[in-house]
């Protein structure tokens, strides 16, 4: 009930008024029982983008700080999370992995819609880089169907740092559901999981059209930070 709530009363007027996204192939998106919605990660305005889209109540995986802030703020955001539909999971320590795929796997085998961006992070530059294979084990596991999304404009209305999004022409783009029954059997299998991810972020790479990196988005933030802090030093004039 809240979570209809405040979809209806916060986020449609704050993102599908304004910005009127141009929706395309949300029939393939299941009616009921659970399926995962696998998208690109551009912007932190994704996944409320879905929220208002869908009409079924979509979940998300969140990182358990969003949920544990103090004071009026923490509580504030904390309730503005769970108004989304975002999942709290710990991901410190040596099992935060696994943590991710029991708590979108209990979404599932309960017959939810649960939203993954296989990137793990947001794209600092607006290509589309390496899935993690947390989504391949849950499809896997739970037999769920996988509906590839596109989401097209949010890096150039809202990119990382920019507290307000601008109001630019937005599209949110759904494939036709993968089906990989025929991995059956094999979800414990490295090269399963890895060939299953692949096929997912194809699938988002030719609905979205994006430059494709292959490699890990932190891993390219990573590297992109070390170079922004090696050129002042490297251009800085010599003293003879």
């Amino acid at each position: 009930m809240f979570y209809r709530f405040f979809k209806c009363v916060v986020l449609v007027p704050l993102l599908r008024w304004p910005f009127r996204p141009r929706i395309e192939g949300l029939g393939h998106v299941p009616t009921a029982g659970g399926a995962i919605v696998a998208g690109n990660h551009q912007s932190f305005c994704d996944q409320f983008l879905l929220g208002v889209t869908l009409k079924r109540r979509i979940n998300f995986l969140a990182k358990m700080e969003y949920f544990t802030g103090k004071g009026l703020k923490g509580r504030l955001a904390a309730t503005f999370f769970r108004g989304i539909g975002a999942i709290p999971v710990d991901r410190s320590g040596n099992g935060a992995g696994q943590a991710g795929v029991d708590s979108g796997l209990a979404v599932l085998r309960g017959g939810g819609l649960l939203g993954i961006f296989p990137e793990g992070t947001r794209s600092h530059d607006g290509r589309l880089y390496k899935g993690r294979v947390g989504v391949a084990a849950m499809a896997l596991r739970s037999g769920a169907p996988v509906v590839p999304c596109a989401m097209i404009g949010t890096f150039e209305a809202q990119p990382a740092g920019r507290r307000v999004p601008s109001l630019v022409p937005l599209t949110l783009r759904f494939g036709e559901p993968l089906d990989f029954s025929r991995y059956a059997g094999m979800q414990d299998q490295r090269a399963a999981l890895r060939a299953v991810t692949d096929e997912i972020m194809y699938a988002i790479l030719v609905l979205s059209g994006q430059e494709y990196v292959d490699q890990y988005a932190v891993d390219a933030k990573a590297e992109a930070r070390t170079k922004a802090l090696a050129a002042p030093a490297a251009t800085a004039p010599q003293t003879p």
